[in-house]
């Protein structure tokens, strides 16, 4: 690119300030919260509007959002995920399992709560959260994403 990559990273730097790529990751869910986050791309919360939108690649997103309980046999995969997630990056999540376990809680195939395999940022409480609660929760950690991205 020469002379015009500074200008074009810049511009691209520009446009993704506030447009935050989620990664969303099921840590064994009963599915509830999956449900309600993807219930925010449809027409009638319309999220990709706002430059929100779901990515498939943990390499190219910048919040990562975990629903379920973590289980022993996702564990692993959690900790590679968010590991594969560039800095600054920003951990959302969704529902009462990921925060407690729920009703799941004491079951030997749970190895949650998520705190204790990678550092939240954010919780959205509820089982399951509103679209409404999860848009919120979401616009909160695109301005913790912004203020982490601004002082690096």
């Amino acid at each position: 690119m020469g002379v015009l990559e500074p200008l074009v990273l810049r511009l691209v730097d520009r446009a993704r300030r506030k447009s935050a790529w989620l990664f969303h990751f099921n840590a064994g869910a009963c599915n509830g919260c999956d449900i309600e986050l993807v219930a925010c791309l449809t027409p009638r919360y319309d999220v990709e509007q706002l430059g929100i939108r779901l990515e498939g690649s943990p390499r190219h997103a910048d919040i990562l959002c975990v629903t379920g309980p973590v289980t022993r046999t996702t564990r692993e995969a959690l900790a590679t995920i968010h590991a594969q997630i560039p800095d600054p990056k920003v951990v959302v999540a969704i529902g009462s399992c990921p925060a407690s376990g729920n009703v799941f809680a004491g079951s030997p195939m749970i190895d949650g709560p998520l705190d204790r395999i990678v550092p939240v940022d954010l919780y959205i409480p509820g089982c399951p959260p509103r679209p409404g609660a999860v848009v919120q929760g979401i616009a909160e950690a695109i301005e913790l994403l912004v203020a982490r991205k601004e002082a690096v």
